[in-house]
């Protein structure tokens, strides 16, 4: 299966404050054609702005990309013009933003905001085929009276509505990646079944891959094929989901893994929490950024990173443990 994204060694810096925030600290990954892959990770640590800048929807006047690439089927997009990433915007690679309730255009009707994109990138269509075309994504993405939902504003939908309002609206295009950024954020637990199974179901029937960034490891073990843990602006460990759950390697993983409640738990055995706290990423630190936190470090773990190194055929992680030359693997 061939790659139809890489992102080699990327780092991304804002400028807050007068102070250098280091919110990507060399990443890498690939998104293979029709493959749905899971990036998760706590609050902070670069999840949304990875797939930000693969939109290039970073503020320009306060981010900066001081190293690496971006790779979509061979073009490097961060060598893109302005003009030439609008052609890629939602016609190519298409973004469901994190929150449906302020990601809607408030002055539009939904109908409108669902023409826009696709007239924009096919010009030829007229008027009138665009909305029959919009009225049936409506229906496909499961809004009932889609006529009728059509000349409806935002307000007028709930926070599940609008939600697959905001997905029609990003496959209106047919685009060839979906970044899904948190798309269950603030919905019940019914409703975020029926988003994930629309996701599913679009990957299936449109061949479409998929970006799926979420902090629920339930999510990604029922929706992925592969995943890719981040820490502090890097991904710490990657590997096919049920490789993953099964032999976690990084401290961080099995650290995510052990406070999720289970089931076969029993119910007076206390949840494992991860002690400690985030490194501040305004400030350099050598070594690990997760060893103040690691129950397990070595020595070494202070004083160098880690390198990303591989244990299996597509089961990579960075962590001094695993690594060939710590003693204990050896022999």
């Amino acid at each position: 299966m061939s790659n139809l994204l890489e992102v080699e060694d990327l780092h991304i810096c804002f400028s807050v404050l007068g102070q250098e925030v280091h919110a990507l600290r060399g990443i890498n990954f690939t998104l293979r054609k029709g493959e749905i892959l899971g990036i998760a990770g706590e609050s902070g640590c670069g999840k949304s702005v990875a797939a930000k800048a693969i939109m290039r929807l970073l503020p320009a006047h306060s981010s900066s990309v001081s190293q690496g690439k971006i790779f979509y089927n061979g073009q490097n997009l961060l060598k893109l013009s302005e003009a030439e990433m609008r052609s890629v915007r939602g016609k190519e690679i298409a973004m469901i933003f994190q929150d449906p309730m302020t990601s809607l255009n408030p002055t539009k009707t939904i109908g409108a905001q669902v023409m826009e994109g696709y007239c924009l990138h096919r010009p030829e269509i007229k008027k009138q085929e665009a909305k029959h075309y919009a009225i049936e994504l409506l229906r496909q993405v499961g809004i009932p009276q889609p006529e009728e939902r059509f000349l409806a504003y935002p307000h007028l939908f709930s926070g599940g509505m609008r939600q697959r309002a905001m997905i029609a609206l990003a496959i209106a295009s047919e685009p060839k990646i979906l970044l899904a950024d948190e798309p269950t954020t603030a919905l019940d637990v019914t409703i975020q079944a029926q988003i994930l199974d629309l996701l599913r179901k679009i990957a299936q029937e449109n061949g479409t891959s998929i970006i799926l960034i979420t902090h629920d490891l339930s999510v990604i073990a029922n929706m992925c094929d592969r995943v890719a843990i981040m820490y502090a602006g890097k991904i710490v460990e990657e590997a096919p989901v049920d490789v993953l759950f099964k032999t976690p390697r990084h401290p961080y993983t099995q650290g995510l893994l052990h406070s999720i409640p289970r089931l076969d738990t029993p119910r007076d055995h206390p949840l494992v929490p991860i002690e400690g706290r985030p490194p501040n990423l305004t400030k350099t630190f050598s070594g690990c950024a997760f060893c103040p936190r690691c129950s397990s470090a070595l020595r070494i773990c202070t004083a160098n990173d880690p390198p990303y190194i591989s244990c299996d055929t597509e089961h990579h992680v960075a962590c001094w443990r695993e690594h060939p030359q710590n003693p204990h693997n050896q022999g």
